[in-house]
């Protein structure tokens, strides 16, 4: 993948490149596996360049992980363009592999859709957006380490919604550490020593012993939206590792609905929803509702 700038002002390249947010380690790849060159002439990061010059940036080939394989199913996708990937994930699925499911996850899906020849550059996505197993709704990949690291200090707006036990008051906020439970190395808590972790919910709808809420997350720490609703006394459905055990639903009653940032590259604001995984769980809550 190739960029091309008109320099405007002189620059050392080094510099304009940190400018233009490239990570050290990126810069460093790029002298080993890639390209600097100005006016089609190949240069070092010590080059000193001048007004009107064309500096052209390719950025260094990946190589996926050897745990990585392709999984051909296809994918439910929500955005793409020459930098990022968005799909919707369905619950049951890892979006990286683990121990216990070490492959069938979402990345490998993903693999397989950026690569369907095998007479090209690989693309490797990363994971930028990432959901626990059981949560469903959007992921949002990168297609070169390049474009994750531009996505570090960009401000995104994830908006989830949930069924929780109980019925909850019309909006509020949760402000409570979350810290690693001291015998797991999966479960978090509520705990003073824990990190800073701000929740914001408002109710949607209520009935007899359910309540579906519309939650935004201001931080993002691991398990955080399930630990919280557990904390404040109402666990999300089908949660069992915090609470929620329900006879008829394995895993949290849970999505990632909407997700909003600027992109940048671009700089356009990218809104992306995922209506289908939205209303599968408005009509669990319904489903629920019915219950007798």
């Amino acid at each position: 993948m190739k960029f091309q700038y008109l320099i405007e002002a002189p620059v050392l390249l080094r510099t304009f490149l940190q400018k233009q947010f490239y990570s050290k380690k990126m810069i460093s790849a790029i002298k080993q596996n890639g390209a600097l060159l100005v006016n089609k002439e190949p240069v070092t990061v010590r080059k000193h360049m001048t007004k009107g010059d064309t500096l052209e940036v390719v950025l260094p080939d990946e190589i996926p992980s050897q745990n990585l394989i392709y999984d051909t199913r296809p994918l439910d996708i929500l955005y793409e363009d020459a930098y990022y990937l968005a799909v919707s994930k369905p619950p049951h699925q890892n979006c990286a592999p683990s121990r216990e499911h070490p492959h069938e996850s979402l990345i490998e899906q993903a693999l397989a859709y950026l690569n369907p020849s095998e007479n090209q550059t690989v693309i490797v996505p990363h994971i930028v957006t990432r959901l626990d197993r059981n949560t469903s709704g959007i992921v949002l990949f990168s297609k070169h380490g390049h474009f994750h690291h531009r996505m570090s200090d960009v401000k995104m707006e994830k908006i989830y919604q949930c069924i929780c036990f109980g019925e909850l008051q019309a909006s509020g906020d949760i402000i409570a550490p979350i810290a690693r439970t001291s015998d797991s190395i999966i479960e978090r808590q509520v705990s003073e020593t824990g990190k800073y972790a701000k929740t914001s919910y408002e109710t949607i709808s209520t009935c007899r012993q359910y309540t579906l809420s519309r939650v935004q997350l201001h931080t993002g720490r691991t398990h955080q939206i399930r630990v919280h609703f557990q904390h404040i006394g109402h666990p999300l459905v089908g949660d069992s590792l915090y609470g929620g055990a329900h006879p008829a639903i394995q895993g949290q009653a849970l999505v990632c609905t909407d997700l909003k940032f600027k992109h940048p590259v671009t700089e356009q604001l990218v809104i992306l929803k995922d209506k289908v995984r939205q209303t599968a769980l408005e009509d669990l809550f319904q489903q629920l509702c019915r219950e007798r």
